[in-house]
């Protein structure tokens, strides 16, 4: 998980999920997280992904998939703005 800047709270979780299990759906995913976690700490948006960025001992870098997310939400910003 990591966190994201939000309107409500200032800082949201938004999971990112990379499972050996492909079978793992957004749905099981979701419910597994709402019986284990506190409603804010439950990630509000979930992405699977195949792998993630890691450091060369092997930690996953956190702030590589927070830059990656903020990078996104600009260009859908700028393409919001040029559609209006």
């Amino acid at each position: 998980m990591i966190g994201v800047p939000d309107k409500h709270s200032g800082e949201a979780a938004d999971g990112i999920h990379r499972s050996r299990d492909p079978s793992v759906t957004p749905a099981e995913l979701r419910e597994f997280i709402h019986e284990r976690l506190t409603g804010y700490k439950r990630p509000r948006h979930y992405e699977f992904r195949d792998s993630l960025p890691k450091s060369t001992v092997g930690k996953i870098l956190r702030r590589v998939l927070r830059d990656e997310y903020l990078a996104s939400a600009v260009s859908d910003q700028h393409e919001d703005h040029a559609q209006a």
